[in-house]
């Protein structure tokens, strides 16, 4: 949790941090990313549920216990999708000549990367649709930013190779998003579909 604030002020130094800490896998997960992801879902539940959204003058809630099971498995997703796209950096990391080649590393920019995502996620305690669509785009573009000027860092390469790294990444992750779009049109089949108050 001491890169959280880096990672979005400072983010090169911070990179340059993460690199020389050489945590370990479980370290990423165990010190940081099972405590900031499970915030966007705790979130969205309290929204979802207590709040409720407002669209054309009507208002939409899930029950409680829809959402509780909906960010159940948005939690878990989360989890597994940044240990994917960590392994997926590691992966690709041979075919860019990368330093440090550790899969330690590859699951250290996924999540460290994912920071603005994780901060944004809090304002489902507010389901605003334009306001929320709004700061997540800036969010993801500033997630964006820092996989582009993090992979160079933590990796140790020029940036021109790392540009090249981080759009094969980012190509990945669209890949991913789209998987797990798939994956949540099977779930809400399976009987996880949202359930409204009304």
């Amino acid at each position: 949790m001491n890169h959280l604030l880096g990672i979005l002020t400072n983010p090169k130094a911070e990179w340059a941090r993460i690199r020389d800490r050489d945590d370990s896998i479980a370290g990423h997960y165990l010190r940081y990313l099972i405590w900031i992801a499970i915030l966007p879902p705790l979130a969205w539940w309290y929204g979802a549920s207590q709040i409720g959204w407002e669209l054309s003058g009507r208002e939409i809630r899930l029950t409680s216990a829809s959402a509780a099971q909906i960010m159940g498995l948005f939690y878990v997703t989360i989890l597994l999708s940044v240990g994917f796209l960590g392994y997926m950096i590691h992966w690709m990391a041979k075919t860019y000549d990368a330093k440090n080649d550790d899969i330690a590393h590859g699951v250290g920019i996924a999540a460290y990367m994912c920071a603005p995502m994780f901060v944004v996620g809090l304002t489902g305690f507010y389901p605003n649709l334009w306001l929320d669509m709004f700061l997540a785009t800036a969010a993801s573009a500033y997630t964006i930013y820092l996989l582009y000027i993090g992979i160079p860092i933590v990796y140790d390469m020029p940036k021109e190779r790392g540009f090249l790294f981080a759009s094969a990444t980012v190509a990945v992750g669209l890949v991913l998003m789209v998987s797990l779009m798939a994956a949540t049109v099977i779930l809400w089949e399976m009987g996880a579909s949202p359930v409204f108050t009304d």
